[in-house]
């Protein structure tokens, strides 16, 4: 992929899109103008900003006047599908929607009645004052289970993130708390009712069967999503090109993203992600 650069005259964006990425008013680190940033330094022409169930990292940054750099509004919701934990991402959203709005307020009261089970099920375990904990860690109201883990790492129950999820947060375990977001239907009307595109989250993360994930592909369809993530983060080719077949199959757009959460993760690097297969319509191109 070929980084355009600023001539004097007129800004060509790069062609290196990166449609996935996370600022610390979720559960990633940097400060949304240190993201925007470092995806320039990075050669990122396009890039979506999409914390988890919020858009508060919109309130710090002008989208409009930025000219080394497109940013993309977007967000990701949590949902739930035949109680298996998924993820939507909605791209291009107008900022102002009332559905979108009413989206991230649900969302918002549903990860602090979920931060309170799972303190409560920490505390019953023996790990007392876990929800002040991860508000000192978070310093939002945006709590998710890697600030749990943050915390378990910060006390010395765990050696590190990946020990915490294995050990207490992960699916099956205490910290594993489901059912409270809104379902997957609603999710995509909100996306789609705020002027977005609804695109499936790295489909091969929920370790479905492939019989499964296409059950959960017709569904998504069913609801009005219009695409799924083909390419998340520096993945194997094979996955790429498997998740390219699925988009043909199911006359789905194609997105791309890193996922991005902190510097250091370089599987998860900010433009770090392969191109597109060209036999994908890329989710841009219906913009």
């Amino acid at each position: 992929m070929i980084a355009l650069k600023y001539t004097g005259k007129k800004m060509s964006y790069s062609m290196i899109y990166d449609l996935h990425s996370h600022t610390n008013f979720s559960d990633g680190l940097l400060d949304p103008t240190v993201l925007i940033n470092r995806a320039i330094t990075m050669g990122v022409g396009t890039l979506a900003i999409t914390d988890h169930d919020t858009i508060s990292a919109f309130k710090n940054i002008d989208i409009k006047n930025n000219h080394s750099i497109k940013i993309i509004p977007g967000v990701e919701f949590s949902t739930s599908w035949k109680k298996i934990n998924v993820h939507i991402l909605g791209l291009n959203l107008q900022l102002e929607s009332a559905a979108l709005k009413e989206g991230v307020n649900f969302q918002k009261e549903a990860r602090s009645r979920r931060a309170i089970m799972i303190a409560e099920k920490l505390n019953d375990i023996g790990f007392k004052e876990s929800l002040e904990g991860v508000f000192n860690i978070a310093k939002n109201e945006n709590i998710g289970r890697p600030h749990f883990a943050q915390y378990l790492v910060n006390i010395g129950a765990v050696k590190n993130i990946d020990q915490a999820f294995r050990k207490y947060l992960g699916a099956g375990k205490p910290g594993d708390i489901k059912n409270l977001w809104a379902d997957l239907p609603q999710i995509v009307e909100w996306i789609k009712e705020a002027g977005g595109t609804a695109v499936l989250a790295h489909p091969k993360k929920y370790r479905l069967t492939r019989t499964k994930l296409k059950d959960l592909l017709d569904d998504f369809i069913i609801a009005g999503g219009q695409a799924i993530e083909v390419i998340s983060g520096n993945q194997n080719p094979e996955i790429t090109q498997d998740l390219a077949n699925l988009c043909l199959e199911k006359n789905l757009l194609a997105s791309c993203g890193s996922d991005f959460h902190r510097p250091g993760e370089v599987w998860a690097e900010l433009g770090h992600i392969p191109k597109l297969p060209s036999s994908c319509e890329p989710v841009w191109n219906n913009w």
